[in-house]
């Protein structure tokens, strides 16, 4: 316990509360307030108006020295009151009136008049045993929870805070609760990579999220949690409308588009789509991965004019590549039988032969500029490397509505047949 060096400064007692100005504190089994503090000396009184300046050290060693309550000075913060529940309310005032009758003896505070109950008396009983035996009487009465060490945090919140202090404040809970940050971080990543692309499955979603958890932090570093939990997260994580489990197609039979997609002539539309494929494969460094393949189908022949095969995730590149792929002829690799050639196709070989010498040795595939792509929304379709690709060679981009399957049944079926 120690003085102030200077005058003015509230003097520290031993229980933790500090005598300053204005306050109440017992003294010689009176109830005196503090009116003055100067070094050690402090000024204090009384009830009936008798004054007595009194060093602090003696002060602090009276048995029955305790620092009281005061009537709450100020406004009370009524218009943030009335923002919380009734009950709550409530509750707060009951607190009041208890902690007051803890510290002084009384519901109402100093000043009140009326008899002190013998368990709440400040001249026969100290202040842990005041303590003590309120929370005993509030377990009594059904109040939850409630211990000696209840009730002084209640008193600190009530000194520091007033009334407002009394009511209950719980932390906002996060919306992930108490999920490894890791995790959260990699199922973020693998919706985001999913995003624009037909809707997979929660299970996918979680083999998607071992893998980066994989690659990022090693294997075996952190765990996935289980399924159930894992889902939980993913719900949550997850956009509202994009919800992992949640396939864009059903059993049913899908929404026509208003008006039916016809295309007359090679090249007058095409469809882009990209899927994961229900496959494993073996990556470079001996990692098990999931390919995934990007099509190009033409819609008037029914022809695949272009394709590209991931290890990982489908680039911006890999979608521009496609229209390089479309625009000249594939060669025919050796082990193809001779019926796949283009010249024992049903197309005016010689005379595209005169155009091009490079279709001597052509498969059998239309090769054509795309006036029309039809693409999704996906990150790679709307990229500015896809966009200005298209823009030079005079390719309209058509996007489809969201979330609508529907639009470009074609591609995204024989994609995702593989």
């Amino acid at each position: 316990m120690s003085a102030p060096s200077r005058p003015g400064r509230p003097v520290a007692a031993a229980s933790g509360r500090q005598v300053k100005l204005g306050a109440y504190v017992t003294f010689q089994g009176c109830t005196w307030q503090v009116a003055a503090v100067a070094g050690a000396s402090v000024t204090l009184v009384g009830e009936d108006g008798q004054t007595a300046s009194v060093m602090a050290s003696f002060l602090f060693a009276d048995p029955a020295f305790t620092v009281v309550g005061s009537p709450a000075t100020g406004v009370q913060p009524w218009g943030l009151l009335e923002s919380v529940p009734e009950r709550q309310r409530e509750r707060a005032l009951a607190w009041q009136r208890h902690i007051r009758e803890i510290e002084t003896g009384l519901p109402d505070g100093p000043g009140s008049t009326g008899v002190p109950r013998p368990e709440y008396d400040p001249q026969r009983q100290s202040m842990a045993e005041r303590e003590q035996a309120k929370a005993d009487e509030l377990t009594r009465l059904g109040w939850p929870r409630v211990s000696r060490a209840t009730v002084r945090r209640m008193r600190a919140r009530y000194h520091g805070q007033g009334l407002w202090g009394l009511i209950p404040r719980r932390k906002p809970s996060s919306a992930t609760g108490q999920a490894d940050e890791r995790v959260v971080a990699a199922v973020l990543e693998a919706l985001r990579r999913q995003r624009g692309r037909s809707k997979g499955t929660l299970k996918g979603l979680r083999e998607l999220t071992g893998q980066i958890l994989s690659d990022t932090h090693g294997p075996g570093t952190v765990a996935l949690p289980p399924p159930s939990t894992f889902n939980r997260l993913a719900r949550v994580l997850a956009d509202p409308l994009e919800h992992p489990g949640r396939p864009a197609r059903t059993a049913t039979a899908p929404v026509r588009p208003f008006t039916p997609t016809v295309a007359l002539r090679p090249g007058e539309l095409v469809q882009i789509d990209t899927t994961r494929l229900d496959v494993m494969a073996i990556n470079e460094d001996g990692k098990p991965i999931r390919p995934e393949l990007t099509i190009a189908l033409e819609v008037a022949t029914r022809s695949v004019v272009a394709a590209v095969l991931r290890e990982e995730s489908t680039k911006a590149v890999d979608a521009a590549l496609l229209l390089a792929e479309m625009a000249v002829p594939h060669p025919v690799r050796p082990g193809w039988p001779d019926h796949l050639r283009l010249a024992h196709a049903a197309v005016p070989y010689d005379r595209l032969l005169a155009l091009d010498a490079r279709l001597q040795s052509a498969a059998a595939r239309p090769v054509v500029v795309p006036e029309t792509i039809v693409i999704d929304r996906g990150a790679i379709f709307v990229s500015t490397a896809f966009l200005a690709a298209c823009e030079t060679l005079g390719v309209s981009v058509q996007p489809t509505p969201p979330r609508s399957p529907a639009a470009k049944p074609r591609a995204s079926y024989c994609a995702s047949l593989g």
